[in-house]
């Protein structure tokens, strides 16, 4: 009899012991995901270093994980298979209204904390809006911010007539299609010069195409936008989150953790932010999503 009741209640007991492990344990890791706006192995090698810095300095255990695609993201945060996230802005106005998550902190570089779109073209002829009429353009996704939503207003306000588009992902993939004259003309995002450098997201294809800015030029920015925040899902544990949050502040303050920040998000570091801070965000955000239609792929 005792030997049937162990086989009865062990699976039940283990259960229950697992579901009752602390969120941040090496049994139950907060699910930390980077939003796939470059190359994923690049996130992945620079997450891994965040991963192993938060459980450094605050004993959490953190898997990273980079989701195949911008809605993924936000989804993930709603069904909590995400715990926190890096995310852009548009996708936390939609994992907020949608899944009540909350930004935490903002991403700030050379002491700002807004970015803007970007058009893009390898083709001297286009200089204006106006030359893309009818012409083959690159978005990044549809739930970017600086990749489609603001551009695709841009065009809108403009009253451009775009021909084919396309969706290719990430932000250097738009940079790769633009240089090679897949497409006439591409959509980014764009943060300032340093000493004279770009930084926009022609950065993240310099290594493989030298001349980049040379070839690319910049077509037109679009309005400014909050820069990315760090979202925490509905209901996550406060004590938890500051001393996540508290690591998450420390990370630049090594040369390798400032590198490593660099080349996720080009940010120098974070502070922190509400929700009250995307307010207007929100109106500019929603009211372009509803007079933006999505272009045939």
């Amino acid at each position: 009899m005792l030997k049937h009741l162990l086989v009865y209640f062990l699976p039940v007991f283990l259960i229950t012991c697992t579901s009752q492990k602390e969120l941040g344990s090496r049994e139950k890791p907060i699910q930390f995901a980077l939003v796939p706006g470059q190359d994923s192995a690049v996130l992945m090698e620079n997450g891994k270093q965040l991963e192993k810095w938060i459980l450094e300095k605050s004993g959490l255990h953190v898997r990273m994980q980079v989701p195949v695609s911008y809605v993924a993201v936000v989804e993930a945060i709603g069904s909590q298979r995400v715990d926190v996230a890096i995310l852009n802005t548009f996708g936390y106005v939609l994992a907020h209204d949608k899944y009540g998550a909350q930004a935490k902190l903002i991403g700030v570089n050379r002491g700002i904390s807004e970015y803007w779109g970007q058009i893009i073209s390898a083709d001297p002829k286009i200089k204006t809006l106006n030359d893309l009429q009818g012409k083959k353009f690159a978005y990044v996704d549809p739930a970017s911010t600086s990749g489609y939503v603001l551009p695709a207003k841009l065009f809108k306000d403009h009253n451009i007539k775009l021909g084919d588009t396309v969706f290719a992902g990430k932000h250097d993939s738009v940079v790769t299609m633009v240089y090679q004259g897949r497409v006439d003309a591409g959509a980014t995002y764009h943060t300032p010069s340093e000493d004279g450098v770009p930084q926009d997201a022609r950065r993240l294809v310099k290594t493989q195409f030298p001349d980049v800015y040379e070839k690319v030029h910049i077509v037109q920015k679009t309005d400014s936008i909050p820069s990315d925040p760090v979202v925490f899902r509905k209901d996550f544990p406060a004590d938890i989150g500051a001393r996540l949050i508290a690591a998450l502040k420390s990370f630049p303050s090594t040369p390798e953790g400032a590198k490593a920040l660099k080349n996720l998000y080009h940010l120098e570091g974070f502070k922190d932010c509400s929700d009250k801070d995307y307010e207007q965000a929100r109106k500019i955000l929603l009211e372009i999503s509803q007079q933006v239609q999505e272009p045939a792929k």
